[in-house]
């Protein structure tokens, strides 16, 4: 049975892009999460039961592994441009895990910080590693790509939150340390996966001794690309879905709602099967660029929703709170799986080929830029009250507005023209025999020469009123 046209086949809708190596390093993605799942949960109880830090001293070294980790992106983005990109997946991979057992080491403050800060470099990088894999490998099918690892990832998320909530449960200090080294050897793991991937191919990788494409790659920088830079910027504030899922709801939910406070974890839970739900489906409506465009409209509606039903969530009772509740948590859950769909398109879409690492590399810095300010912004709002909600919301739509200009595509503003080759003003010249004629001719293509008889011949487009070189004698007709 053949497919119809113009129709994807269902078996290739359901395969995975990028081939035995794609699926690698999906499972890579997934044990990935299955390991931080089992640490993230319990590495703040660890610095505070085994090593006996306080929450100031573990707020300061949150602070400072925060703000190393703004250099990872940028970083790996420009060593992928150079380096094998397989090579440096592996070195963050085993740096993350190094990282982590060096802390069971010691339990003196500096050097906790020290070694915190120096996972955290690897970890912002290996975002936008896995993204430029991503694009390599998958091709003009990258945005499905990343939508199935999401999705993937999601799911191991989950395995390694409740494998954590059963070791916790245990609350010695064997356990925290065996939840350490799980995540450590999860690294591992997933340097020995990556090492049996082959290298993608690059599109523009800078190369000792390429010649001119070095110095065609160097000349490009996504520091003076001002619209880039726009949409970086733009892109810190539509990531704030993250820190109002994270951080808003929960805080919302026990200060300025009467839903019960059991919801809190359950508006998470719902997150999770949303994305799992509808990440790959809705994948297609990312497509291209233009198509990864047209999303910021709906982003910027759901955006608008959710802010307004958390904000109407204040006024009534339990039950009516708690649908306001879960109205804007699949609102924002909603506009969190759009915009991952339009980010992921948008920032391989305006980077050139040449400079594609260096490009992602400033895209990741959004997101970090995101983890340090969203719960401060989300945390104002919080203490604002209800009619925050809706001017975050509004203020998301204009961000959404501003990116949806931003990145149009070239001459495609309204009221601007194509531009219109000009047109002859008189009746071209008729070429003569063995001879050609203007550029404007309107005859026919024009002639073209044999490489090998151009240079001896003299044969040359003849610019308007320029001389047409001598050739000898013409034979009689």
């Amino acid at each position: 049975m053949q497919p119809t046209p113009g129709r994807v086949p269902f078996a290739r809708r359901l395969a995975v892009p990028g081939g035995r190596d794609g699926r690698r390093m999906l499972v890579v993605a997934v044990v990935d999460k299955i390991g931080t799942g089992l640490w993230g949960g319990a590495a703040t109880l660890y610095f505070l039961y085994v090593t006996h830090l306080s929450v100031a001293q573990i707020g300061v070294l949150m602070g400072v592994s925060g703000v190393l980790g703004f250099a990872g992106p940028p970083l790996a983005g420009r060593l992928a441009d150079r380096l094998p990109l397989m090579r440096i997946l592996v070195a963050t991979q085993l740096v993350r895990g190094a990282a982590l057992v060096a802390l069971l080491t010691t339990h003196e403050y500096a050097l906790l910080v020290l070694y915190s800060a120096l996972g955290a470099l690897p970890d912002r990088a290996s975002s936008v590693l896995t993204k430029l894999f991503a694009a390599r490998i998958a091709g003009p099918r990258r945005v499905r790509y990343q939508a199935v690892q999401r999705t993937a990832v999601n799911v191991g998320w989950a395995v390694g939150g409740l494998g954590a909530a059963v070791v916790l449960s245990v609350g010695t200090v064997a356990a925290y340390q065996a939840l350490l080294l799980a995540n450590a050897a999860s690294y591992a793991v997933m340097a020995v996966l990556t090492l049996r991937c082959a290298e993608p191919a690059a599109p523009g990788r800078v190369v000792a001794g390429a010649g001119p494409a070095v110095t065609r790659a160097t000349a490009v920088s996504p520091w003076r690309d001002r619209r880039y830079l726009g949409f970086t910027a733009t892109e810190v504030w539509l990531f704030l879905d993250d820190s109002v899922l994270q951080v808003g709801f929960p805080l919302w939910i026990v200060h300025a709602t009467s839903a019960p406070v059991g919801l809190a974890p359950l508006v998470l839970v719902l997150n999770s099967v949303l994305v799992i739900g509808l990440q790959v489906p809705l994948s297609r409506f990312a497509a291209s660029r233009e198509a990864a465009r047209r999303l910021l409209l709906p982003i910027g509606a759901a955006f608008l929703t959710g802010g307004a039903a958390l904000a109407a969530s204040a006024t009534g009772g339990p039950w009516f709170a708690t649908t306001a509740v879960l109205l804007a948590a699949v609102a924002f859950s909603l506009a969190e799986i759009l915009h991952a769909l339009s980010s992921w398109e948008l920032s391989v879409a305006l980077a050139p080929a040449e400079a594609q690492g260096a490009y992602l590399g400033v895209h990741g810095l959004a997101q970090s830029a995101q983890r340090s300010l969203g719960p401060l912004v989300v945390g104002a709002a919080v203490s604002a009250g209800p009619l925050a909600w809706p001017v975050l919301g509004a203020t998301l739509v204009v961000t959404c507005l501003a990116q949806h200009r931003l990145v149009r595509p070239p001459g495609s503003s309204r009221g601007t023209a194509a531009p219109v080759a000009p047109v002859a003003s008189k009746k071209p010249e008729t070429p003569e025999p063995g001879g050609t004629g203007s550029p404007g001719d309107a005859a026919g293509p024009l002639p073209q020469p044999r490489p090998d008889s151009a240079q001896a011949t003299g044969w040359h487009l003849r610019r308007p009123g320029a001389r047409t070189p001598w050739r000898g004698p013409r034979a009689k007709r």
